[in-house]
């Protein structure tokens, strides 16, 4: 049922829960049995895409190399996530419960402030901006950058590239030439 939601959901941000039982082939009445609301199938639709994100961040061994690199590795599995599940673009517009999505965000990020602390130790990011604020404004812009691109108004691969610059220059990354990639 959550990946025939995740599919509808893309393509039908309004889809009710009759279109969510027809698309998985099941009744209404097991779509509640399961989700007593709308709202709570969109909280498991984003738990379950929440799981997938840890799972390939773990993978990603963000320990390894620079912090910069890992950054960005982590941003690139951000973004090929909304390439697999658009509707993560529908979904962090408007959470549907606060406290649940505060507690989706944490275990990401606790990493993001990990790897800041380490870059800002390393001399790789500017160390007189507190890595919490750092924390706040890269996942503030990751989510402009969601946004921007779940409206239309970018596509996927134009936000992707602004959120780098963007993330880039809040951090500090400054490049040869005083210009951040």
């Amino acid at each position: 049922m959550l990946d025939a939601a995740m599919r509808l959901l893309a393509e039908r941000p309004d889809a009710g829960m009759a279109a969510v039982a027809a698309a998985a082939g099941v009744t209404r009445q097991t779509v509640y049995a399961h989700f007593g609301t709308r709202d709570e199938l969109l909280e498991a639709v984003a738990a379950h895409v929440t799981q997938e994100a840890m799972a390939a961040m773990d993978a990603a061994d963000v320990e390894e190399g620079s912090a910069l690199d890992a950054l960005l590795r982590l941003q690139d599995i951000g973004w090929r996530l909304f390439e697999r599940h658009p509707v993560l673009l529908q979904l962090g517009a408007a959470p549907v419960n606060v406290e649940a999505d505060r507690a989706r965000h944490e275990p990401v990020a606790a990493r993001l402030t990990r790897l800041i602390e380490k870059g800002q130790a390393a001399g790789e990011f500017d160390p007189g901006v507190p890595a919490a604020w750092l924390v706040t404004a890269v996942t503030a812009l990751g989510h402009a950058a969601g946004d921007e691109a779940g409206s239309g108004r970018m596509t996927v691969d134009e936000a992707a590239r602004c959120l780098r610059t963007a993330t880039l220059g809040v951090l500090g990354v400054r490049p040869e030439g005083g210009r951040t990639p």
